[in-house]
């Protein structure tokens, strides 16, 4: 397999591989923590979503300016690294128990991520931009893809058998240690770079990058600051605090609205000929900040469904073989950890006040009277996170086969445009939400655990809808975007990934507003649907600006 690609892809597949590794495992067990009222921050559920929502945004806002100071200053490989340890440390540092700290540790990991993730794909397409590797970029892409996704589905093992045996502290650890190999077999591979890992500079037609700051970063942060300051952060005086839904919701949407703006004038200022490949990348962006809402609720809301609502007691040989992994858990069966305060684990209310929940564990709340099991008895748990690496799974086992249906498909001359790929990702994702709501009504909303199929299920359509929709935004804006702004435009896929991150978070915070939880996913469903129509209306418009720009 490697031998007829370039001999840096190796190491830039591990490396990338540890990288989402500890990534990934962070992420899974993030919302756990934050929530957890016994080792953790005792967050309700609108706090801890808020929180990811945030986070997640910034996670892919900072990719734009990480990438443009690697092309322009300091070169690919110093940013890599540079990016790794910041990253890395982050990790250690989130298993320290102390709120300031946590926020510390985020901000390495959301700069340290802007320095890695868009500089070591940049590094990788250096070597296929050579004449005899051309032919072999999408095959060394997907290879590259199938390394970020193996590194997504193990982490959550080691995620969980540390957490159980030693405590979130060591779970965080093993993601810090994860980046750190990562970094280290980057290292490794350094005589094979040769001169792909330079600094480009400043090409003629770039963007001043003190104009970038002027125009972009500098009035990001001060609408950013309005934004959080103008309703004033909330207290016992001041209950209505945001307009939006929280201070950070207000500060990220005031912060972006510079940013908007500035995409918006490059479309009004460019060129005759370059106004229609603009407007039909701008486009895309707002379709597809929608499928990134819904998509991301994996490390929020769908991680709540799988750590309350679905059936995770396990028994026989699964039970030995997960107990000796260290991947399930025993817990204790006492009679008031029934005791429901509402169908759908509303947090206690003490005169109409939300007030934390501390009565563990809740898992038993919804189990079906007739399978509790005898007073002061134990059954085991399969952790929550592992649910994380269903979709990475599916991954894994969807890729060569969507890959070997376009083949097919192109071998006939009927392969689907880019755009049009596109837009059946959008539908194909919609069709998954159906599934939680069909999962809703089984499990009598929430009065019962349904089976751990319904989020295999769910996960399973969703992915082939990632896969149609996510490498085709990326090719689409490397094929369409004007050659001077290549890494601008590449930014606004960026900025519209981040921006349906934080919508993510938002929509996963009112999960405790639905008393019926399949409204919560008829909304997302609606949400997709819209973004769905929106795209197959413009496909016959972009398909034509690609092909009067001569792309296929």
């Amino acid at each position: 397999m490697w031998k007829s690609h370039p001999k840096a892809l190796p190491y830039l597949f591990l490396s990338e591989m540890w990288e989402r590794f500890g990534y990934y495992l962070m992420i899974g067990i993030f919302t756990l923590y934050l929530k957890d009222v016994e080792a953790g921050f005792a967050m309700t559920e609108k706090e801890a979503s808020d929180l990811y929502g945030t986070f997640i945004a910034l996670v892919f806002l900072t990719p734009f300016i990480g990438g443009l100071v690697a092309d322009r200053y300091l070169g690919y490989k110093k940013s890599i690294v540079i990016g790794g340890i910041m990253m890395g440390a982050g990790y250690f540092m989130m298993g320290i128990h102390s709120l300031p700290m946590l926020y510390v540790a985020m901000t390495l990991v959301i700069v340290g991520n802007g320095f890695f993730k868009p500089n070591i794909s940049t590094l990788l397409g250096n070597f296929y931009n050579e004449d005899q590797y051309k032919e072999k970029k999408d095959e060394g892409y997907n290879i590259f893809y199938m390394g970020i996704n193996v590194g997504a589905f193990i982490c959550n093992f080691f995620g969980a058998a540390l957490q159980i045996l030693l405590g979130w502290q060591y779970a965080f650890m093993a993601a810090g240690l994860g980046m750190f190999i990562g970094v280290i077999v980057f290292l490794l591979g350094t005589k094979h770079y040769g001169d792909k890992t330079d600094k480009k500079g400043i090409q003629e037609g770039d963007m001043p990058f003190s104009k970038i700051v002027l125009y972009i970063l500098v009035p990001s942060v001060v609408f950013g600051v309005i934004g959080w300051l103008i309703k004033g952060v909330q207290s016992d005086v001041n209950l209505d605090s945001s307009i939006f839904g929280s201070d950070s919701t207000d500060a990220f949407i005031f912060a972006c609205l510079p940013v908007v703006y500035f995409y918006g004038s490059l479309y009004f200022k460019a060129k005759p000929e370059e106004k229609r490949p603009i407007g039909a990348l701008l486009s895309i962006f707002a379709v597809v900040i929608l499928f990134w809402a819904v998509f991301k609720l994996n490390g929020s809301a769908l991680t709540t469904w799988a750590d309350r609502y679905t059936d995770r007691e396990i028994s026989g040989t699964t039970q030995a073989v997960f107990s000796n992994l260290k991947l399930a858990k025993d817990i204790e069966y006492k009679k008031d950890s029934t005791e429901l305060y509402d169908a759908s684990f509303r947090l206690q209310k003490e005169n109409g006040k939300v007030v934390k929940e501390v009565n563990y564990p809740v898992y038993f709340r919804n189990v079906e009277k007739n399978k509790l099991p005898q007073e002061g008895s134990t059954v085991s748990i399969w952790a929550t996170n592992l649910s994380q690496s269903i979709n990475p799974g599916w991954v894994i086992i969807l890729t060569p086969l969507v890959v070997a249906f376009f083949t097919f498909l192109r071998s006939r001359k009927k392969e689907p445009s880019t755009p049009t790929k596109i837009a059946f990702g959008l539908l194909i994702s919609a069709l998954s939400v159906l599934v939680m709501v069909a999962a809703v009504h089984i499990g009598n909303n929430g009065m019962e655990k349904v089976s751990v199929w319904w989020l295999v299920a769910n996960y399973g359509i969703i992915t082939i809808g990632e896969l149609f929709l996510s490498p085709m935004g990326l090719s689409i804006v490397s094929k369409l975007s004007p050659k001077n702004i290549t890494a601008l435009m590449m930014g606004g896929w960026f900025l519209a990934t981040s921006i349906g991150n934080k919508l993510s978070g938002v929509l996963a915070s009112m999960w405790d507003t639905y008393d019926d939880k399949a409204n919560f996913f008829w909304v997302n469903f609606g949400l997709l649907m819209f973004a769905t129509v929106l795209m197959f209306a413009l496909v016959k418009n972009l398909n034509k600006v690609m092909k009067d720009h001569g792309i296929n």
